[in-house]
Formats: structure tokens, C-alpha cells, sequence
């Protein structure tokens, strides 16, 4: 173990544990926005139920120091749920709802009938909050019983 220790003032359990953090890795996305359609909610032949939407965020307008407008600029997501996720977005999420959610990206890819290939990155949602729904009043069906929300 004295071998990977490198540094004499902080100790080697201390430097191991280090190292281990720094051979792990996070996928980890927090979002706050704007649903920009109807959720497109799937029920499959296996019982299993998909839901997607876009999701809008934006970063506000503001002035540099040089008195220059930064315009606006509002980023569009790619959200995707599957199960109980999908089931309560199914019953409380409309366009124009207010969500926050957690999730982690995801890349998938396919070759068209062209032989051209095509990316698309999405956010696999792990659990949400409806803050407001489309008409700006506050969630009614917030919280569930359901273990969709850690």
C-alpha cells in the first residue's frame, strides 16, 4: 500500500480512500422547467409504460458591463420515464407544467434506412415534482403514495 501513497503529511488510509472516489463516476442531472407538449405516455404489451416530453429551461436575459443585452437563451431536453415515474406523469403533467426533476443522461444511436447515423441524448427521469400546473395554480396531486419519489 506504501506505494501508492504519495503524499507524507496526509495519511495513506486517507490517500486510498482519495484515489477511490476519484475512479468513480457521476451521471447526475437536476432540472427545473417548462414542459413544452403533451407528455407522449406508451403502455407496451409487457406491461411496461414510457413517457416522454420536452422539457424547456432557460437562463434570463441580462446586461454585461459593456452595457451589451444578452438575450434569453432557452435550452430544450429530451425527458424519458419509465413505470410509476411514467404512470404519475401520465395523470399530473400537461403542457406548460412547472417540473423539477432528477435524473442522468442517456446517448442512444441508429442508423436510418440511408446508412446515416443519428445520436439523441435524454434525461432518464429517476423522480420529479410538479411545482405548478398549466394553469399557474400550486400541484394538487404533489406527493403520492407510490415509490416514484425518493
Amino acid at each position: 500500500m506504501a506505494d501508492i501513497c504519495y503524499n507524507p503529511s496526509v495519511s495513506c488510509h486517507a490517500q486510498v480512500h482519495i484515489l477511490k472516489i476519484y475512479t468513480m463516476a457521476v451521471n447526475k442531472v437536476i432540472l427545473l422547467g417548462n414542459v413544452g407538449r403533451e407528455p407522449d405516455v406508451r403502455h407496451m404489451d409487457d406491461g411496461n409504460v414510457c413517457a416522454s416530453f420536452p422539457l424547456a429551461t432557460s437562463e434570463r436575459a441580462y446586461r454585461k458591463r459593456t452595457g451589451e443585452e444578452v438575450p434569453e437563451k432557452t435550452e430544450w431536453h429530451n425527458i424519458v420515464a419509465w413505470q410509476g415515474v411514467a404512470e404519475r406523469i401520465e395523470r399530473q403533467v400537461h403542457k406548460g407544467s412547472l417540473v423539477y426533476l432528477e435524473g442522468k443522461l442517456r446517448t442512444r444511436q441508429w442508423t436510418d434506412q440511408n446508412n446515416t447515423r443519428h445520436y439523441v441524448t435524454e434525461i432518464f427521469v429517476d423522480q420529479f415534482e410538479l411545482l405548478k400546473n398549466p394553469t399557474g395554480l400550486p400541484a394538487e396531486e404533489n406527493h403520492s403514495d407510490d415509490n416514484s419519489i425518493i
